[in-house]
């Protein structure tokens, strides 16, 4: 959270994976909703394909050593050497989750259920949630609460996932979620570390504060701040209503061009959804003739 490259490098990595995951889990759902199942993550058939994940695999474990080298450079400062600390504990802790998906679907030795990596997800989630905005009060403080928000409809969408894997709603909101941290990831990265697109009255925030405990976006008046502050809620309302906009218009595009869905509507996946719903018609098949 220490300044713009790191906000749009989280946008970088969010943005693209939410709106794959809602393009490939609405392509599922579209191809035949009783059959629909959702994954831990969407892999598609030419190993290629799968860049974001190998993007993330690669530039989560830098994130996470970029994280303990400045936990490292705060030598002065224990408030912020134990956030960056616990940032860089949360990252890898993603990481760690990104192995244990990929280890599952090449190699499953120990058949891991997919709920428990759904619930893993959302501790997550929930560890994130814990280290949002930490060290930074006032207006700083109230726009990183708002991520914070949307981390933990994540959070509660993952949770649900892991007990009711078939609801395709909870995985619209967790793809939509993601979606919506990117955007604004970046939206705060340029409000609150650049001069060009600032709010009107207040400083940027340093990258390296040094004048007080918390780091604070700092505004000239109270009335700048207030009105810094309902700038930010109507933005935020903003890119909510265009991230909602964004996920309908891709959904209505889907159901009206097959030829575009995702792989994941079709192939190997949609096959043992079929098989596993042909297992599960036999077995209340044979319990309705036991019954008779």
């Amino acid at each position: 959270m220490a300044s713009l490259a790191t906000h749009f490098s989280g946008f970088v990595l969010l943005f693209p994976v939410g709106l794959r995951r809602l393009l490939c889990s609405s392509s599922l759902y579209l191809k035949n909703p009783s059959l629909y199942r959702a994954k831990t993550w969407y892999f598609s058939e030419p190993k290629w394909k799968n860049l974001d994940l190998y993007t993330l695999i690669v530039a989560l474990p830098i994130a996470s050593f970029s994280e303990i080298f400045l936990f490292l450079a705060f030598s002065g400062h224990p408030t912020y050497r134990f956030a960056f600390f616990q940032q860089s504990a949360t990252i890898f802790l993603f990481w760690l989750l990104l192995l244990l998906i990929v280890g599952r679907e090449s190699l499953d030795p120990l058949h891991i259920d997919e709920g428990f990596v759904f619930v893993l997800t959302a501790i997550a989630f929930f560890v994130e949630y814990s280290v949002i905005g930490k060290g930074i009060s006032g207006l700083g403080g109230a726009m990183y609460d708002m991520l914070g928000a949307l981390t933990l409809a994540c959070a509660f969408s993952s949770l649900y996932l892991s007990i009711r894997p078939r609801s395709f709603f909870a995985e619209f909101f967790l793809s939509s979620g993601l979606v919506f941290k990117g955007t604004w990831m970046l939206q705060l990265g340029l409000s609150l570390y650049t001069d060009t697109f600032g709010l009107k009255g207040c400083k940027k925030m340093s990258v390296w504060p040094n004048d007080s405990e918390n780091a604070e976006f700092k505004c000239d008046l109270e009335e700048d701040g207030l009105r810094g502050l309902a700038v930010m809620t109507l933005l935020f309302i903003a890119h909510a209503i265009g991230v909602l906009v964004l996920s309908f218009v891709l959904f209505g595009w889907l159901a009206r061009n097959c030829n575009w869905r995702c792989g994941e509507a079709s192939g190997p996946l949609l096959q043992q959804l079929q098989s596993e719903h042909q297992h599960v018609l036999m077995r209340a098949t044979s319990q309705e003739i036991e019954l008779e």
